[in-house]
């Protein structure tokens, strides 16, 4: 766990702009490197101004609207991610400081804000969500109060190591983008704005792998395992206003549920397995993603094919059987999960629904005899409500914390 930093401001821009100013350097290195003689470009080389003109720059992503970005836009999800948890002081007024982070993201997401030290937003996001505390304080200060969608906490489970402060939380800042300069930078903008009023609990850098065809303009990603991620979720706009996004009360309407846990991932035993091994557990090819029972990658797993001899296809234990929906009894999840380096190889899992136990649910089927859960440690857990979206005349939060 990060500790709590007393010197916010200065601390948190050394930490990004060191990081820019390291990461310049190697470019530059490498760059002068590929020249011949001294090294010194040609009077007729492109100036370092058009060069970086010339770069690909992805295309924005509004952060304004119905919902907010970062859930199911951009497709794909960007190759970078930070994600940040803290809780508010007891003096923080939540409604206030949400509305100044919204401001925040819109100038950032613009690149309007000078904090951005010159670079292009290109496509980052930053989606903000509140835990349930603050969920359960918004619900009973309504008329009559009301228990709103958010407000339950993550119970446990087991294959969990997880310290007190990296359980719950009250924000969540997820940070994304195709740069990876971009998320520490705007982290460091956004926490420098709220100030004293926020303390970090917890902070986690991770990125995508290559993005994998898995159906028409859908693609998912491969995890440490080797598989492929994400296959299976609300992925049409009907799906996801079934799954997805949460229709009321009014106050959360737009929003949606967020589920995030950081896990440890047992990379030397999963791969001291045969690839026929390592198959059986997740219960699909690994090449190709397609499930043990035959078909496409998107085709749905037949769990009741056998082979001739009477044995399941897709092994009892298999994740796609055990995670399967329709098995659960639950809803779908939109996942953005991507893989992690330190404090150890894994996978931060980010899951988007419009309940609570379409996560629970599932990971209580999970629980009882799910082979992959034999290869993660839980180290950090956290559940939050993601803000419905926002627009310049309705600031983040606004319809939560008037």
């Amino acid at each position: 766990m990060r500790p709590p930093d007393h010197q916010p401001s200065r601390r948190r821009f050394l930490d990004a702009t060191g990081a820019m100013v390291a990461l310049g350097l190697t470019a530059g290195c490498t760059s002068d490197a590929g020249h011949s003689g001294s090294g010194r470009a040609s009077d007729d080389a492109e100036p370092p101004d058009a060069q970086t003109a010339s770069a690909a720059t992805p295309a924005p992503v509004p952060a304004t609207g119905t919902h907010q970005a970062g859930i199911t836009l951009p497709q794909p999800a960007q190759g970078n991610l930070l994600a940040v948890v803290a809780d508010l002081t007891a003096a923080a007024d939540p409604g206030p400081l949400l509305a100044e982070l919204g401001r925040a993201v819109a100038a950032l997401t613009a690149g309007t804000d000078a904090r951005l030290l010159g670079l292009p937003p290109g496509d980052l996001t930053v989606t903000v969500g509140v835990g349930p505390r603050l969920v359960r304080t918004a619900g009973a200060a309504l008329p009559g109060g009301t228990d709103l969608p958010g407000g339950t906490d993550l119970p446990r489970f087991s294959r969990e190591q997880v310290a007190a402060g990296a359980r719950g939380g009250d924000l969540l800042l997820q940070i994304c983008a195709s740069d990876a300069l971009l998320p520490a930078i705007a982290a460091t903008a956004l926490l420098d704005q709220a100030g004293s009023r926020l303390r970090e609990r917890w902070r986690q850098s991770a990125h995508r792998g290559a993005n994998i065809p898995v159906g028409t303009s859908l693609t998912a990603p491969r995890n440490l395992l080797g598989f492929i991620d994400g296959i299976v979720g609300p992925h049409t706009a009907e799906a996801q206003q079934r799954n997805l996004w949460l229709v009321g009360p009014s106050q959360v309407a737009g929003g949606t549920i967020a589920v995030v846990r950081r896990m440890a991932l047992d990379l030397p035993r999963f791969a001291a397995l045969s690839v026929a091994e390592q198959e059986a557990v997740f219960g699909r090819r690994r090449t190709s993603g397609a499930p043990l029972s035959g078909g496409a990658i998107t085709a749905d797993p037949s769990l009741g094919a056998k082979t001739p001899d009477g044995r399941y296809l897709i092994p009892a234990d298999a994740h796609v059987r055990r995670a399967n929906a329709n098995a659960v009894g639950a809803g779908l999840m939109l996942r953005r999960s991507y893989s992690t380096d330190a404090p150890a190889a894994g996978l931060l899992f980010i899951s988007f629904q419009n309940e609570l136990r379409t996560f629970t649910s599932t990971l209580a089927r999970m629980d009882d005899s799910d082979a992959l859960l034999a290869f993660t440690t839980t180290t950090a857990t956290g559940t939050f409500l993601i803000l419905p979206g926002f627009t310049p005349h309705r600031p983040l939060g606004s319809t939560l914390f008037p």
